[in-house]
Protein backbone atom coordinates (compact mmCIF):
# COMPACT_ATOMS: atom_id res chain seq x y z
CA UNK A 1 0.00 0.00 0.00
CA UNK A 2 1.53 3.09 -0.98
CA UNK A 3 0.44 7.21 -0.59
CA UNK A 4 -0.56 9.21 -3.08
CA UNK A 5 -2.23 12.46 -4.62
CA UNK A 6 -4.99 12.35 -7.63
CA UNK A 7 -3.27 14.47 -10.17
CA UNK A 8 -5.91 13.64 -13.41
CA UNK A 9 -9.63 12.41 -13.03
CA UNK A 10 -11.28 11.16 -16.18
CA UNK A 11 -14.57 9.82 -14.63
CA UNK A 12 -13.47 5.95 -13.89
CA UNK A 13 -10.12 6.29 -14.09
CA UNK A 14 -7.68 8.61 -12.30
CA UNK A 15 -3.63 9.37 -12.50
CA UNK A 16 -2.26 9.05 -9.00
CA UNK A 17 1.31 10.49 -8.16
CA UNK A 18 3.22 8.36 -5.61
CA UNK A 19 5.82 10.54 -3.37
CA UNK A 20 8.77 9.73 -5.40
CA UNK A 21 6.76 11.00 -8.50
CA UNK A 22 5.55 8.09 -10.71
CA UNK A 23 2.15 8.36 -12.29
CA UNK A 24 0.13 5.46 -11.82
CA UNK A 25 -3.19 4.46 -14.35
CA UNK A 26 -6.00 3.75 -11.09
CA UNK A 27 -9.65 2.51 -10.52
CA UNK A 28 -11.36 3.08 -7.61
CA UNK A 29 -12.32 -0.02 -5.33
CA UNK A 30 -14.64 -0.43 -3.39
CA UNK A 31 -16.89 2.09 -1.74
CA UNK A 32 -15.36 5.51 -2.10
CA UNK A 33 -18.37 7.58 -1.70
CA UNK A 34 -18.29 10.17 1.28
CA UNK A 35 -21.27 9.43 3.65
CA UNK A 36 -23.75 12.30 3.28
CA UNK A 37 -23.01 13.24 -0.06
CA UNK A 38 -24.82 13.58 -2.91
CA UNK A 39 -21.56 14.17 -5.22
CA UNK A 40 -21.43 12.95 -8.88
CA UNK A 41 -17.95 12.38 -8.41
CA UNK A 42 -16.11 10.22 -5.27
CA UNK A 43 -12.53 11.27 -6.02
CA UNK A 44 -11.01 14.25 -7.22
CA UNK A 45 -7.46 16.05 -8.07
CA UNK A 46 -5.72 17.24 -4.91
CA UNK A 47 -7.09 14.57 -2.93
CA UNK A 48 -4.29 12.19 -1.11
CA UNK A 49 -4.98 8.71 -1.01
CA UNK A 50 -3.98 5.27 -0.36
CA UNK A 51 -3.57 2.66 -3.27
CA UNK A 52 -2.45 -0.22 -4.40
CA UNK A 53 0.50 0.64 -7.53
CA UNK A 54 0.47 -0.70 -11.15
CA UNK A 55 3.07 -3.30 -11.21
CA UNK A 56 3.26 -3.05 -15.08
CA UNK A 57 2.12 -0.54 -17.81
CA UNK A 58 -0.40 -3.03 -19.11
CA UNK A 59 -1.75 -3.36 -15.47
CA UNK A 60 -3.77 -1.14 -13.61
CA UNK A 61 -3.21 0.47 -9.65
CA UNK A 62 -6.35 0.08 -7.41
CA UNK A 63 -7.30 3.32 -5.10
CA UNK A 64 -8.24 2.03 -1.16
CA UNK A 65 -8.65 4.29 0.55
CA UNK A 66 -9.84 8.69 0.26
CA UNK A 67 -8.09 10.66 3.61
CA UNK A 68 -9.84 13.31 4.89
CA UNK A 69 -9.70 16.54 2.84
CA UNK A 70 -8.28 20.22 4.38
CA UNK A 71 -10.94 21.48 1.90
CA UNK A 72 -12.68 21.39 -1.84
CA UNK A 73 -14.00 23.68 -4.20
CA UNK A 74 -17.68 22.49 -5.13
CA UNK A 75 -20.19 23.52 -7.90
CA UNK A 76 -24.06 22.33 -8.96
CA UNK A 77 -23.76 19.54 -10.92
CA UNK A 78 -24.91 20.69 -14.84
CA UNK A 79 -26.90 17.53 -15.32
CA UNK A 80 -28.13 16.42 -11.45
CA UNK A 81 -29.00 19.99 -9.83
CA UNK A 82 -29.46 18.40 -6.19
CA UNK A 83 -26.09 16.98 -6.60
CA UNK A 84 -22.50 18.41 -6.57
CA UNK A 85 -19.51 18.11 -8.54
CA UNK A 86 -16.06 18.46 -6.20
CA UNK A 87 -13.72 20.60 -8.77
CA UNK A 88 -10.61 19.69 -6.55
CA UNK A 89 -9.01 18.85 -2.96
CA UNK A 90 -6.67 20.37 -0.51
CA UNK A 91 -6.38 23.56 -2.31
CA UNK A 92 -3.72 26.48 -0.76
CA UNK A 93 -5.90 29.10 -2.95
CA UNK A 94 -7.74 29.97 -6.40
CA UNK A 95 -7.33 32.02 -9.25
CA UNK A 96 -10.12 33.24 -11.12
CA UNK A 97 -8.96 34.09 -14.32
CA UNK A 98 -11.73 36.57 -16.23
CA UNK A 99 -11.63 39.08 -19.01
CA UNK A 100 -13.52 42.02 -19.96
CA UNK A 101 -14.15 41.23 -23.86
CA UNK A 102 -14.04 38.26 -25.75
CA UNK A 103 -15.38 36.65 -23.92
CA UNK A 104 -16.73 39.51 -21.61
CA UNK A 105 -16.79 37.32 -17.70
CA UNK A 106 -20.08 38.35 -16.18
CA UNK A 107 -19.77 40.02 -12.53
CA UNK A 108 -22.55 37.23 -11.53
CA UNK A 109 -19.94 34.49 -12.92
CA UNK A 110 -17.07 36.18 -10.77
CA UNK A 111 -19.52 36.99 -7.47
CA UNK A 112 -20.71 33.33 -7.59
CA UNK A 113 -17.12 31.71 -7.90
CA UNK A 114 -15.77 34.16 -5.33
CA UNK A 115 -18.63 33.16 -2.76
CA UNK A 116 -18.32 29.79 -3.26
CA UNK A 117 -14.50 29.80 -2.42
CA UNK A 118 -15.56 31.91 0.46
CA UNK A 119 -17.64 29.50 1.86
CA UNK A 120 -15.79 26.19 1.57
CA UNK A 121 -12.46 28.36 2.83
CA UNK A 122 -10.53 28.85 -0.34
CA UNK A 123 -8.68 32.05 -0.58
CA UNK A 124 -9.10 33.45 -4.05
CA UNK A 125 -7.56 36.06 -6.46
CA UNK A 126 -9.30 37.21 -8.97
CA UNK A 127 -6.63 37.52 -12.24
CA UNK A 128 -7.78 39.80 -15.44
CA UNK A 129 -5.99 38.60 -18.56
CA UNK A 130 -5.76 39.94 -21.98
CA UNK A 131 -5.61 43.50 -20.53
CA UNK A 132 -3.73 44.34 -24.06
CA UNK A 133 -6.29 44.15 -26.18
CA UNK A 134 -9.12 46.72 -25.14
CA UNK A 135 -10.31 49.53 -26.85
CA UNK A 136 -11.45 52.57 -24.64
CA UNK A 137 -14.86 51.60 -23.63
CA UNK A 138 -12.92 48.43 -22.52
CA UNK A 139 -10.43 49.83 -20.67
CA UNK A 140 -12.49 51.24 -18.34
CA UNK A 141 -15.16 47.80 -17.72
CA UNK A 142 -11.42 47.08 -17.07
CA UNK A 143 -10.79 49.87 -14.32
CA UNK A 144 -14.27 49.05 -12.62
CA UNK A 145 -14.09 45.92 -12.45
CA UNK A 146 -10.24 45.88 -10.72
CA UNK A 147 -12.08 48.47 -8.22
CA UNK A 148 -14.68 46.52 -7.47
CA UNK A 149 -12.50 43.66 -6.43
CA UNK A 150 -10.43 45.26 -4.54
CA UNK A 151 -12.49 47.50 -2.58
CA UNK A 152 -13.98 44.26 -1.78
CA UNK A 153 -10.83 43.11 -0.08
CA UNK A 154 -9.40 40.78 -3.21
CA UNK A 155 -6.34 40.87 -4.64
CA UNK A 156 -6.68 41.46 -8.41
CA UNK A 157 -3.92 40.73 -10.55
CA UNK A 158 -4.04 42.17 -13.97
CA UNK A 159 -1.95 40.24 -17.11
CA UNK A 160 -1.45 39.49 -20.81
CA UNK A 161 -0.31 36.06 -21.01
CA UNK A 162 0.25 36.48 -24.79
CA UNK A 163 2.32 39.47 -23.88
CA UNK A 164 4.09 38.06 -20.93
CA UNK A 165 2.73 40.73 -18.73
CA UNK A 166 2.13 40.11 -15.18
CA UNK A 167 3.30 36.72 -15.48
CA UNK A 168 6.33 37.25 -12.71
CA UNK A 169 3.83 38.55 -10.14
CA UNK A 170 1.67 34.79 -11.20
CA UNK A 171 4.64 33.25 -10.56
CA UNK A 172 4.73 34.66 -7.31
CA UNK A 173 1.56 34.10 -6.40
CA UNK A 174 1.45 30.51 -6.94
CA UNK A 175 4.97 29.62 -5.67
CA UNK A 176 5.49 26.45 -3.34
CA UNK A 177 1.71 26.26 -3.50
CA UNK A 178 -1.70 24.00 -4.84
CA UNK A 179 -4.08 26.46 -6.71
CA UNK A 180 -6.80 26.04 -8.96
CA UNK A 181 -7.17 27.82 -11.56
CA UNK A 182 -10.59 28.27 -13.16
CA UNK A 183 -12.98 30.29 -15.46
CA UNK A 184 -15.00 30.67 -19.16
CA UNK A 185 -13.43 28.67 -21.58
CA UNK A 186 -11.49 31.84 -23.60
CA UNK A 187 -10.00 33.15 -20.75
CA UNK A 188 -6.35 32.26 -21.36
CA UNK A 189 -6.17 29.52 -18.58
CA UNK A 190 -3.96 27.50 -20.64
CA UNK A 191 -1.97 30.35 -22.32
CA UNK A 192 -1.45 32.06 -18.84
CA UNK A 193 -0.05 28.96 -17.60
CA UNK A 194 2.33 28.26 -20.57
CA UNK A 195 3.59 31.48 -19.40
CA UNK A 196 4.44 30.67 -16.53
CA UNK A 197 5.86 27.40 -17.10
CA UNK A 198 6.96 27.10 -20.78
CA UNK A 199 7.87 22.76 -20.30
CA UNK A 200 4.25 22.59 -19.94
CA UNK A 201 3.30 23.42 -23.11
CA UNK A 202 -0.72 23.31 -22.95
CA UNK A 203 -2.40 22.79 -25.85
CA UNK A 204 -4.55 26.35 -26.55
CA UNK A 205 -7.09 27.39 -28.89
CA UNK A 206 -8.41 31.03 -30.15
CA UNK A 207 -11.84 32.16 -29.02
CA UNK A 208 -14.41 31.65 -31.54
CA UNK A 209 -14.56 34.54 -34.33
CA UNK A 210 -17.75 33.65 -35.27
CA UNK A 211 -19.31 33.35 -31.49
CA UNK A 212 -16.78 35.34 -29.48
CA UNK A 213 -17.36 32.31 -27.22
CA UNK A 214 -14.56 30.13 -25.60
CA UNK A 215 -13.51 26.83 -27.30
CA UNK A 216 -12.84 24.07 -24.91
CA UNK A 217 -9.30 23.29 -25.24
CA UNK A 218 -8.98 21.43 -21.33
CA UNK A 219 -11.50 18.17 -20.98
CA UNK A 220 -10.40 16.99 -17.74
CA UNK A 221 -9.33 18.61 -14.14
CA UNK A 222 -5.53 18.30 -14.07
CA UNK A 223 -2.73 18.76 -11.84
CA UNK A 224 1.10 19.70 -13.06
CA UNK A 225 4.05 20.75 -11.16
CA UNK A 226 5.60 23.94 -12.55
CA UNK A 227 9.18 24.04 -12.80
CA UNK A 228 11.77 24.33 -11.68
CA UNK A 229 10.86 22.65 -8.34
CA UNK A 230 10.75 24.44 -5.60
CA UNK A 231 10.05 23.66 -1.74
CA UNK A 232 7.46 23.04 -1.04
CA UNK A 233 6.43 22.15 -4.59
CA UNK A 234 4.58 24.38 -6.84
CA UNK A 235 1.37 23.03 -8.36
CA UNK A 236 -1.23 24.22 -10.41
CA UNK A 237 -4.77 22.72 -11.36
CA UNK A 238 -5.81 23.51 -14.71
CA UNK A 239 -10.04 22.95 -15.20
CA UNK A 240 -12.35 22.75 -18.06
CA UNK A 241 -13.91 26.05 -18.98
CA UNK A 242 -17.18 26.33 -16.84
CA UNK A 243 -20.15 28.35 -18.09
CA UNK A 244 -21.82 28.75 -15.41
CA UNK A 245 -21.55 28.35 -11.43
CA UNK A 246 -24.26 27.17 -9.48
CA UNK A 247 -24.66 27.40 -6.03
CA UNK A 248 -24.68 23.93 -3.59
CA UNK A 249 -24.94 23.50 0.59
CA UNK A 250 -25.07 27.65 1.02
CA UNK A 251 -28.40 28.53 2.48
CA UNK A 252 -29.96 32.39 1.74
CA UNK A 253 -29.31 33.79 5.24
CA UNK A 254 -25.90 32.73 5.02
CA UNK A 255 -24.65 34.48 1.74
CA UNK A 256 -24.16 37.42 2.60
CA UNK A 257 -21.42 36.27 5.30
CA UNK A 258 -19.74 35.23 2.09
CA UNK A 259 -19.19 38.94 1.16
CA UNK A 260 -15.95 40.24 2.93
CA UNK A 261 -17.30 43.44 2.62
CA UNK A 262 -20.69 42.71 3.62
CA UNK A 263 -19.82 40.33 6.93
CA UNK A 264 -17.60 43.43 7.77
CA UNK A 265 -20.59 45.72 8.41
CA UNK A 266 -23.69 43.74 8.89
CA UNK A 267 -23.16 43.85 12.91
CA UNK A 268 -24.24 47.70 11.89
CA UNK A 269 -27.87 46.55 10.77
CA UNK A 270 -30.92 47.48 13.15
CA UNK A 271 -31.88 43.57 13.13
CA UNK A 272 -29.39 40.35 13.78
CA UNK A 273 -31.43 38.42 11.35
CA UNK A 274 -31.28 41.41 8.39
CA UNK A 275 -31.39 39.88 5.19
CA UNK A 276 -30.16 43.11 3.47
CA UNK A 277 -33.54 43.46 1.50
CA UNK A 278 -35.79 45.98 2.70
CA UNK A 279 -35.51 45.99 6.32
CA UNK A 280 -35.15 49.09 7.90
CA UNK A 281 -31.85 49.99 9.43
CA UNK A 282 -29.85 48.03 6.82
CA UNK A 283 -26.21 48.89 7.18
CA UNK A 284 -25.42 47.42 4.13
CA UNK A 285 -28.01 48.93 1.92
CA UNK A 286 -26.17 52.26 3.03
CA UNK A 287 -23.39 50.97 2.20
CA UNK A 288 -24.74 50.72 -1.27
CA UNK A 289 -25.69 53.99 -1.91
CA UNK A 290 -22.67 55.24 -0.26
CA UNK A 291 -20.56 53.54 -2.86
CA UNK A 292 -18.98 51.91 -0.21
CA UNK A 293 -19.90 48.22 -1.33
CA UNK A 294 -20.54 48.38 -5.56
CA UNK A 295 -24.10 48.19 -7.21
CA UNK A 296 -23.25 44.59 -9.01
CA UNK A 297 -21.85 42.91 -5.93
CA UNK A 298 -24.78 43.50 -3.87
CA UNK A 299 -27.04 42.61 -7.27
CA UNK A 300 -25.28 39.94 -7.38
CA UNK A 301 -26.25 38.90 -3.28
CA UNK A 302 -29.99 39.25 -4.36
CA UNK A 303 -29.71 36.84 -7.37
CA UNK A 304 -28.11 34.20 -5.60
CA UNK A 305 -30.55 35.26 -2.15
CA UNK A 306 -33.96 35.11 -4.19
CA UNK A 307 -32.08 31.75 -5.86
CA UNK A 308 -31.46 33.35 -9.44
CA UNK A 309 -29.43 31.14 -11.96
CA UNK A 310 -26.62 33.82 -13.39
CA UNK A 311 -27.95 35.47 -16.87
CA UNK A 312 -24.10 36.18 -18.06
CA UNK A 313 -23.81 38.05 -21.58
CA UNK A 314 -21.28 34.65 -21.97
CA UNK A 315 -22.25 31.20 -23.79
CA UNK A 316 -25.64 32.43 -24.26
CA UNK A 317 -27.23 29.43 -26.44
Amino acid sequence: MSIGLVVRSTGSRYIVRSEDGVLHDCVAKGNLRVKGWNSTNPLAVGDRVDFIPQVSDDAVGAIIELHDRKNYLVRRSVNLSHHKHVIAANLDQALIIVTVARPRTSFGFIDRFLVTAEAYQVPAIVVVNKIDDLDEEEQELLFDLVDIYQQAGYRVVMTSALKGKGVKEVKEVLKGKVTLLSGHSGVGKSTLINAVDPELDLFTLEVSEASGKGVHTTTNAEMYEIHPPTVPPTFIIDTPGIKGFGLVDIQAEHIGDQFPEMFKLKGGCRFNDCMHKEEPGCAIRKAVEEGSIAESRYRSYLDMVNGVDEESPYRVD
